[in-house]
């Protein structure tokens, strides 16, 4: 499939993603972002379109995945919707005083513990950790799958054993 056709065959296909985009986002302007960054992705992986093949499935594909990669990456951050205040975006803070002390120790064994992982298993387990896929990490490192996954697991077997340790 030429570049045009394939180009003519997507701006064919393409109004049914905003009602599902609002669906998703419930918010115009999001959905606006998630619209353009499906098309974009679309055109940028056209060579994995299989011609003949049902382009509204695999664009609705396309911008779920883009969708939930999102949510994952933003459910990482502790934001709070405070819909009381006209909507305004807040900072979480916490309603109790912890302690402070006891805690920042905690984080900084965990940290230490990741930083003397071995850098095999350190590069995937960060990468994880940020939010990326499994694919993901795969494509990055140039790594198989399953090389991806072991190291990962393996990561985490050796830090839960020198964190509980300590």
């Amino acid at each position: 499939m030429s570049s045009t056709e394939f180009d003519n065959l997507l701006l064919g296909n393409a109004d049914f993603l905003r009602p599902y985009a609002v669906t998703l986002t419930k918010d115009s302007e999001s959905a606006k972002d998630l619209y353009q960054e499906t098309l974009f992705r679309a055109i940028s992986n056209r060579e994995k379109y299989l011609a003949g093949t049902n382009i509204r499935a695999w664009l609705y594909t396309i911008m779920r995945n883009i969708f939930i990669n999102n949510y994952r990456r933003g459910n990482r951050q502790f934001r709070l919707l405070d819909n009381a205040m006209g909507d305004y975006l807040l900072s979480h803070q916490p309603s109790a005083v912890g302690n402070f002390a006891e805690s920042d120790l905690r984080v900084k064994d965990v940290q230490m513990a990741v930083y003397n992982l071995p850098v095999i298993f350190k590069q995937p387990f960060l990468l994880y950790f940020e939010g990326y896929k499994y694919y993901e990490i795969a494509a990055i490192l140039n790594e198989p799958l399953g090389t991806v996954k072991s190291r990962i697991h393996f990561a985490r077997k050796m830090l839960k054993m020198r964190i509980v340790r300590h």
